[in-house]
């Protein structure tokens, strides 16, 4: 009798049920050894890979009205596998997507070409929050790349069709639950993978390294060996734990604003030894707060005169400064368009269909349809200011309702996707969730994805979202290999 015995089909493209008797063949195998398994023996396990999440450390922050809750992130057993040739599909898409982003912003602060040619409208680059030209204008980046990490989010539709939801090229978080996640289900569920043969993410943290390295200032003082640091806003901020882990696995010191010291438009790092010349900032901290010279004054969090040393070419920082521009809701439209500009491909990754609300008969259409729709603030992250209209109530329509019509150029509307689904195991029980994936790409000269990525599932039964800070939880992700015997 299969455990999935009562798991329903539906409309929903399943990663892992072909339909309600069969699984997928990449799944076979999987599926196979989970047979074997009790349910009890499954809740044993889940519990058990829970406890070690918490014995670790592995939290994040749920901030609310009342202050910030330190969570666990909620894991899954089940992993999301895919198989090589759809793996190649993905990561030729984000390699693509990432050049071409980072062309954009090569030209936007250095030009604005694409801009005078109307590939863009002009006011969604020049009136966007997020674009910093007097800070970012004119910087010399090593590479010309301003995109170190980019977290690349997917979803399939229907159809089975993987679609860019979303790009995070500012500060994408998430990457030490990638590897946690592994750890956690080798060390919980080992019998899983005895016979399935994954891409390791064993050499990923040294190549991550490697390409920070490479982001050698013109004005180092010893570009064989530069100093590399992680700065970030401090123990309260609710991606810490991914600060933490990235800068032990990377080797390179963990500070905080208050840890640098800038003399003559260099930067140095206070240490039990006396000051250490800085080479390389991997800030993860947004770009208001980077430096209250340049950004808000009162920002206790920045280093007064560092956007100028970046600027002289004393330091760099990564990912660099005004890169929200190219992440902004309403720019993500144009994303095929750039690509086809500036790489002249076509897009391997098609968008999400998107509609501005700016256009006066395009909002009367999106008002008329609110309740079938998706609407999201174009400056707003982890599933905040937004609404999804099927599951939304009559209140909430209404006051999604008049924040367009008060600021319509701040939100733009999608179609309601059918989101993939997965199965989960919670509460002792089989059940379909939600599931996206977040893929991530590192850039130096060349731009190098992750095997795999964080699948995000949507653990509350029949939502459709998945961030960490509303209720969502983390799968390990399997990319299958076309051969040798390399496990992960």
């Amino acid at each position: 009798m299969s455990v999935l015995q009562n798991y329903p089909a539906s409309s929903f493209y399943d990663e892992m049920m072909a339909d309600a008797e069969s699984t997928r063949p990449h799944y076979e195998k999987f599926h196979r050894i989970l047979q074997q398994m009790t349910e009890e023996e499954l809740h044993e396990k889940h519990e058990t890979a829970q406890l070690n999440f918490l014995r670790q450390g592995i939290t994040f922050t749920v901030y609310h009205k009342d202050g910030g809750t330190e969570r666990t992130m909620p894991f899954d057993l089940v992993p999301i596998i895919i198989p090589p040739d759809q793996w190649e599909t993905i990561e030729r898409g984000a390699k693509q997507r990432v050049r071409a982003l980072n062309h954009f912003l090569e030209d936007v602060y250095n030009g604005k070409k694409i801009l005078e040619d109307g590939i863009i409208p002009r006011e969604f680059v020049e009136n966007n929050q997020y674009y910093f030209e007097q800070q970012a204008g004119g910087l010399s980046l090593p590479h010309k790349n301003h995109i170190y990490l980019a977290g690349i989010d997917l979803i399939r539709d229907n159809e089975g069709t993987y679609r860019v939801l979303e790009d995070n090229l500012r500060n994408p978080s998430g990457m030490s639950y990638v590897f946690q996640n592994r750890f956690v289900m080798r060390k919980v569920f080992p019998e899983f993978f005895f016979e399935h043969d994954i891409c390791t993410l064993e050499h990923q943290m040294s190549h991550l390294h490697q390409a920070l390295l490479s982001h050698v200032p013109e004005n180092s003082k010893n570009p064989q060996a530069p100093t590399a640091v992680l700065q970030t806003p401090g123990m309260y901020n609710s991606a810490y734990y991914d600060h933490v882990f990235l800068a032990q696995q990377m080797g390179i010191e963990l500070i905080e604003g208050q840890d640098l010291l800038i003399k003559d438009h260099v930067v140095y790092m206070k240490t039990v030894r006396g000051l250490q010349r800085v080479d390389i900032i991997y800030r993860r901290i947004d770009d208001e707060f980077l430096d209250p010279k340049e950004f808000r004054e009162d920002s206790a969090l920045g280093v007064p005169g560092l956007v100028e040393a970046c600027r002289r070419g004393n330091v760099s920082i990564v990912n660099s400064v005004g890169n929200g521009v190219a992440d902004d809701k309403a720019v993500y439209a144009f994303v095929p368009d750039m690509i086809r500009y500036y790489l002249e491909e076509e897009p391997i990754l098609p968008n999400v269909d998107t509609y501005f609300l700016r256009d006066e008969k395009t909002r009367e259409d999106v008002l008329s349809r609110l309740p079938e729709l998706v609407i999201k603030n174009v400056g707003a992250s982890g599933g905040y200011d937004m609404l999804i209209g099927p599951q939304a109530s009559p209140e909430e329509i209404e006051r999604f309702r008049k924040k367009i019509q008060e600021t319509p150029e701040q939100y733009i509307a999608q179609p309601t996707i059918q989101l993939s689904r997965a199965p989960a195991f919670q509460e002792q029980r089989f059940y379909p969730c939600h599931v996206d994936l977040r893929v991530y790409a590192v850039g130096s000269d060349d731009v190098h994805v992750l095997p795999g990525g964080l699948s995000r599932v949507a653990l509350k039964e029949g939502s459709l979202v998945v961030n960490s800070s509303q209720g969502g939880g983390g799968k390990d992700t399997w990319v299958l290999r076309k051969g040798g015997s390399e496990h992960a």
